[in-house]
């Protein structure tokens, strides 16, 4: 006769027998039940997403999961009967109702915490096909943290990220697939000659030899390497190596292509080919890039916009001309004319969109003209009017370096690339 497991407790060797109870949770369920954490669990998800009982939501396209990842924590409901503030999880669809059709490369909320650290800090990013993003910044500002959380190398603590319309996270490889990836210190196998490194990453993106060595004949003589295809890496330069480097990122022909500070180490005239390089595959191949750089000049010759990094946050993006204006639509220009300064006080202060008139703050013979408009030619054509001829006029903040200084403060930097 089989042992009744919900009786009293009856007296056996080893103490008193306990009744029985259901654990609390997930488990207390009728048979058959199915586990809400086990059904929404995606394929390909981290350990981290398969542990947390995740939530469901529905956008546009049907059911989406909200990863740990993708949760907006900073966003909060209505307070709750004692008067402390809910916390709600905003849907995917809802972090990404504002990305234009032609995006390649989004961010929205995206956060990267090591322990106590935030090395990247709410990232709101968007780069369309086409466009040449530079990423500026100190050493340590999270440039690399970005990047490596692009390429599903690194796992977000938060906020949702796409790259070609892809969760890097869940599908690392696909999107490897499409993005030529070229870091700051690439690396090949130095017993191999560049050829031989090229053949081994066609390979491994499944091209066969008589397409991968076609390729590979094309890009040695897009990079300007031909003559050393035949030498071990080991013996090739940095400039060298960052050139095969770039050849190795192009084999399975990417539509995104992502660069981390290309130029480190370079001489000058390694840079100078690189970026010439650069431009010509940009143009050429209709290619999207992300440029991450701390080197201004390089990316002020690249780029069509530029986001400014400092201490794990973007504190600033778009074209130059924009990021020059500024937020407060202000115009400065620096002039000078064959003659005293004072005189360009009161042609300037005729016109009907300047608000001030002051002198230089290093150049005596120049006066400032601040306006809510770009004045520069009709200044001139008052200036010439009066017998003034110009010797000088230049509009200030549309230098990268000026602009750095302005949205980058001074001294700031960040413990973790």
């Amino acid at each position: 006769m089989s042992e009744d497991r919900t009786t009293p407790s009856e007296p056996r060797r080893g103490g008193p027998r306990r009744r029985l109870r259901p654990n609390v949770g997930l488990d207390a369920r009728p048979a058959g039940t199915p586990r809400p954490d086990l059904e929404r669990r995606a394929p390909g998800a981290s350990a981290l997403a398969a542990r947390a009982d995740l939530g469901e939501t529905v956008d546009g396209a049907g059911s989406a999961q909200v990863m740990p990842w993708e949760v907006d924590a900073e966003t909060r409901a209505a307070t709750d009967d004692e008067g402390h503030p809910k916390r709600r999880r905003r849907t995917v669809a809802e972090l990404l109702a504002d990305v234009p059709e032609d995006a390649v490369i989004v961010a929205r909320r995206l956060t990267k915490k090591y322990g106590e650290f935030t090395a990247v800090d709410k990232l709101d990013l968007t780069i369309r096909r086409g466009e040449v993003f530079g990423l500026l910044g100190p050493n340590g500002a999270g440039k690399t943290t970005t990047v490596l959380m692009l390429l599903g190398l690194t796992e977000p603590t938060k906020g949702v990220v796409r790259v070609l319309g892809m969760d890097p996270t869940r599908e690392p490889l696909a999107v490897k697939r499409q993005v030529g990836y070229l870091p700051d210190n690439v690396g090949f196998y130095g017993g191999l000659t560049g050829r031989e490194n090229l053949r081994y990453t066609a390979k491994l993106n499944g091209l066969g030899r008589r397409e991968a060595d076609a390729k590979i004949d094309e890009l040695l003589h897009e990079v300007r390497l031909e003559d050393a295809a035949e030498k071990k890496a080991e013996t090739y330069s940095r400039g060298m190596r960052q050139r095969l480097g770039i050849a190795d990122a192009l084999v399975k022909s990417p539509s995104v292509l992502i660069l981390d500070e290309p130029t480190i180490a370079i001489d000058p005239s390694g840079v100078e080919e690189l970026l010439a390089l650069l431009r010509k595959l940009v143009a050429e191949r209709n290619l999207t890039v992300m440029l991450s750089s701390h080197i201004l000049g390089q990316v002020q010759s690249l780029c069509d916009r530029v986001g400014f990094y400092s201490a794990g946050k973007l504190v600033a993006a778009g074209p130059l001309e924009e990021l020059a204006q500024g937020d407060d639509h202000v115009v400065e220009l620096e002039v000078g004319v064959n003659g005293l300064p004072s005189l360009i006080d009161p042609v300037a202060a005729a016109l009907p969109d300047v608000t001030a008139v002051r002198p230089h703050e290093r150049d005596d013979r120049l006066r400032i003209v601040t306006a809510s408009s770009d004045v520069a030619a009709p200044l001139a054509t008052a200036l010439a009017a009066q017998g003034l001829a110009l010797v000088h006029l230049r509009r200030r903040g549309t230098d990268l370096l000026e602009l750095y200084r302005r949205y980058v403060p001074e001294g700031i930097d960040g413990r973790a690339r």
